[in-house]
């Protein structure tokens, strides 16, 4: 197992090691872990000086507005499906659950057409919306409010609240570990999202820091000392996202588990 660690660091620690060094060291061979030559303060600095900081910008705007927004929408499907009860409910479901199984590539230049026709193409309004909904999202969190105790809603109706108030004030407070691991999972997904920037969005001023990497290169080719020192920067909010919600995660994980 801890060889096994080792060869899925390895691919990092190649990333970390070629944003240390010079452009012409990088494909020596063998490998050079720790660099001759270090070029540290000058990589970072060429990536920061440009336009990277306002590509860093968009990506935690929108991975935090498509997150809060897809969080909420997805919670509010579930509970829908898992508590409330109208003609045609599982029927309902099992479509959506069907959608599931459709390849996102296949649809992807209806999306185009759609949101060309909204104007929402070249928009980061438009790239949020694309990612606030989720199926594997709401059947998720769906099998987690299954585990919530009825009587508690039932209570809480008898007390007068309705069901968007039972929801959020009763529901979805018992479920916060596992909408918590759901919540770094879509931040982690929306953060790394290649296709939907590329596709969907083309002023170079709204470009996601996934996009912005890509620009470090010219007409001869990659820099991929620079490029390793933009990835580099790319996965610390990453890191700080799951370092924070490090124990809601492994709660959502045992409970998920416990529940089977």
């Amino acid at each position: 197992m801890g060889l096994l660690g080792i060869v899925f660091l390895l691919p990092f620690l190649w990333m970390l090691s070629t944003s240390f060094k010079l452009e012409k060291d990088v494909f020596n061979f063998p490998i050079q872990w720790l660099p001759q030559q270090w070029n540290l303060i000058e990589n970072y600095k060429q990536v920061w000086s440009g336009d990277f900081a306002r590509y860093y910008g968009n990506s935690i705007y929108i991975t935090l507005t498509t997150t809060i927004i897809n969080v909420l929408i997805c919670a509010l499907a579930a509970y829908g499906f898992s508590k409330l009860r109208f003609p045609g409910r599982d029927a309902m479901f099992v479509v959506v659950l069907a959608l599931y199984m459709v390849p996102p590539q296949a649809s992807l230049v209806p999306q185009f057409l759609l949101f060309n026709w909204l104007n929402l193409i070249d928009t980061h309004i438009g790239l949020i919306l694309i990612n606030s909904f989720s199926i594997i999202g709401a059947f998720m969190l769906k099998q987690f409010f299954m585990g919530v105790n009825n009587e508690y809603l039932e209570s809480a109706r008898m007390d007068g609240a309705g069901h968007f108030r039972s929801f959020l004030q009763i529901a979805f407070p018992l479920i916060r570990p596992a909408v918590a691991t759901y919540a770094i999972l879509r931040f982690i997904w929306t953060w790394n999202d290649y296709q939907y920037p590329l596709i969907f969005l083309k002023s170079k001023e709204l470009f996601t820091i996934q996009l912005g990497i890509r620009l470090f290169g010219d007409q001869y080719g990659d820099v991929y000392s620079l490029m390793m020192a933009g990835a580099v920067s790319a996965i610390l909010p990453l890191l700080i996202i799951f370092a924070l919600g490090q124990k809601q995660v492994i709660e959502g994980i045992a409970l998920g588990g416990v529940k089977g």
